[in-house]
């Protein structure tokens, strides 16, 4: 933990990082966050205070989700992802131009 929070600090990592932001990432990339924001949802929805659970308690949590709604993620993160496709032109545009600017 403490070396990955070094190494993003380092001057290679933050060049990578600000090279990556003016790119467009990937619809395979897109999906998995789709899916991890639809997932955060049921979390925050159905379980309040899951952060504060135990590691055992959000593995248990996170089971029961996907045992009750599965197919339901599934689709909201299939809507999310055309969301976020369209709104990942827009972010790249930002990026681009906040690299002019700078």
């Amino acid at each position: 933990q403490r070396r990955m929070a070094k190494m993003a600090k380092s001057p290679v990592i933050q060049l990578k990082k600000q090279r990556a932001m003016l790119k467009p990432r990937s619809p395979a990339k897109l999906a998995q966050l789709a899916r991890k924001k639809a997932i955060q949802s049921f979390r925050d929805k159905y379980y309040s205070g899951y952060k504060e659970m135990s590691l055992a308690q959000r593995v248990k949590v996170d089971q029961q989700i996907m045992q009750k709604y599965g197919k339901k993620i599934d689709g909201i993160s299939k809507k999310l992802a055309k969301k976020l496709q369209n709104a990942e032109i827009e972010r790249v545009k930002i990026a681009k131009a906040r690299v002019k600017d700078a």
